[in-house]
């Protein structure tokens, strides 16, 4: 029997150690798998290995590396060769568990079984060794299988050793009860390291997947805020690698690792998650009027009691002896021509738009002062002061307490974010979600930061919001605007201190725009650019 002697326990143990650094620094699990393998055969002078994971879907042992030395044989690691071997069921045909594989037996007892001779030993089917050696012209004699179980006892793999070897006449050995004890705290110092990493990439995937259910409630709640949250993380990303490749300018010391990219892009995800908080009829106001419904109907309705009322009137007057029903009905013809006419002005006046003139929010005032008698009898105006107030808003649909609703979703955004425990690598997300509405001269929101107080990521953010929100074509409030339109506005932006001018000239000069606008804008908005008549830019 070949035993050890102190400097050999004392290298077995040094190598023990050094596994142990690598495992608890390395977050790769397939490196992981081939170092805990290779290092297994090297602590027993085993001539092969094979590392097996459980995959609960098929009930079986996969085999995720396999190694001989003298058939020179490497399967699956990091090898890039395909395992061809077959996997080895944890249970029968009638779901009762696979106790004849030695490696099924250790995963289910969860105990080592260490064989001096597989051709000699009973109680275990090792035909497909047999087989193997057979057609590989070798011969398993040893074997020590070792299960990899967790911290709560779950099987996170199976490690088998074949063929021990005396180091100094290279004679196939069993493998010692030392070899087994070094194996069994091999195994179990490697499954915790490998739950460890489990256990971080079902972090991240439920991290990731906990954003996609902000995101789907968004979606859920505003379809049109939801496809915005789609979007600006994508255009994020293509100006972000375009500044990331600038080599020349202000930026070109700017550069991002994958693991940047990452924080980046769950920060363009969330960047917008406030808005799960905003009311839905204020996010999707498409018309002034539009609460719950659009109350321009209510307001037809009121003229049509007022055109009715001209013409009962002109009745009543047709009935008087001696009428000129010509000049009454010509009379009728025009007041009712004029309701008609400022009926159709509130109707054009509720869409909203870029600018509404003064004149035209004196006229709604004056149409306003129009009495009619409500069902109760009473006169009243036309339009209350409510409806007054909505109508006369001079761009878009929100009036200023609307827009203030709107604008404190990035308030509320910040909240959330920085309410959460992120971990080192994932600390920016707050500042880069939370920053793309502020401005690089400080008068943006919530905060008032300046550029210098604002990320590069966070700058980048902001000029994709903007660009998106430009472009969109789905918002019930407004149309899409064309590609050269949209970079006339963005360059007026970078002048004026509200963008970042240095990534604004990268965006138009990488052509990231067109990129965006080919996949993303429909056909009819990308006209033809100028890009020598952008302001701000020199081509």
């Amino acid at each position: 029997m070949h035993e050890l002697n102190h400097t050999q326990i004392a290298q077995r143990l040094d190598q023990l150690t050094e596994l142990s650094v690598a495992l608890g620094s390395s977050p790769d699990i397939v490196p992981l798998l081939d170092r805990i393998l290779r290092v297994a055969k090297h602590l027993t002078d085993a001539d092969g290995g094979t590392l097996y994971r459980p995959c609960a879907e098929r009930r079986s042992l996969e085999f995720a590396i396999s190694l001989n030395d003298t058939l020179g044989l490497y399967q699956g690691g990091i090898s890039g060769n395909l395992v061809e071997m077959p996997a080895v069921p944890l249970a029968d045909g009638e779901g009762r568990p696979n106790n004849a594989s030695v490696a099924a037996w250790a995963a289910h007892s969860g105990q080592p079984v260490n064989i001096e001779d597989v051709y000699q030993a009973t109680g275990f089917n090792f035909s497909a060794m047999r087989s193997f050696d057979t057609a590989f012209g070798y011969r398993t004699q040893s074997i020590l299988t070792v299960p990899m179980l967790d911290h709560e006892g779950g099987l996170v793999g199976v490690l088998q050793l074949i063929n021990a070897k005396d180091p100094d006449t290279g004679e196939i050995r069993p493998f010692t009860g030392t070899d087994q004890r070094f194996i069994e705290a091999l195994a179990a110092q490697a499954a915790v390291a490998l739950t460890n990493g489990q256990l971080i990439v079902q972090l991240g995937e439920l991290l990731e997947g906990l954003v996609n259910l902000i995101n789907i409630g968004i979606d859920e709640k505003s379809p049109y805020t939801g496809r915005h949250c789609q979007f600006v993380p994508e255009l994020t990303m293509m100006l972000a690698e375009a500044v990331h490749a600038t080599d020349s300018g202000p930026m070109a010391g700017f550069r991002m690792t994958d693991a940047d990219r990452k924080e980046l892009w769950l920060a363009g995800l969330l960047h917008d998650c406030g808005k799960i908080t905003t009311p839905v009829h204020i996010v999707d106001k498409g018309t002034k009027l539009e609460t719950i419904f659009d109350r321009i109907h209510l307001v037809d309705t009121r003229f049509e009691v007022l055109l009715r009322d001209c013409e009962i009137r002109a009745l009543k007057e047709k009935c008087v002896a001696g009428a000129d029903h010509a000049a009454i009905d010509a009379r009728l013809a025009q007041e009712q021509a004029a309701l008609r006419a400022d009926r159709d002005f509130l109707r054009a006046a509720n869409v909203g738009g870029e600018g509404m003139a003064a004149a035209d929010q004196e006229r709604v005032r004056r149409i306003a002062a129009y009495r009619y008698t409500g069902p109760d009898g009473a006169g009243r105006d036309l339009l209350d002061a409510g409806e007054v107030e909505n109508l006369s808003v001079r761009f878009g649909t929100l009036l200023d307490s609307e827009r203030d609703i709107i604008n404190n979703h990035i308030t509320v955004t910040i909240r959330m974010l920085e309410s959460l425990p992120w971990p080192k690598h994932l600390k920016n997300v707050p500042e880069y979600a939370g920053g793309h509405h502020e401005r690089m001269d400080g008068k943006g929101y919530p905060r008032g930061l300046t550029r210098d107080q604002m990320s590069v990521q966070a700058r980048v953010m902001a000029i994709a919001d903007i660009f998106e929100a430009l472009t969109a074509r789905d918002r019930p409030y407004k149309r899409g605007k064309r590609l050269s339109e949209s970079l006339h506005i963005l360059g007026k932006f970078a002048l004026n201190g509200h963008i970042d001018p240095d990534l604004f000239d990268i965006f138009v000069r990488s052509k990231t725009y067109l990129a965006f606008a080919h996949k993303n804008m429909d056909p009819s908005q990308i006209d033809e650019v100028d890009e020598a008549s952008i302001p701000g830019y020199k081509p």
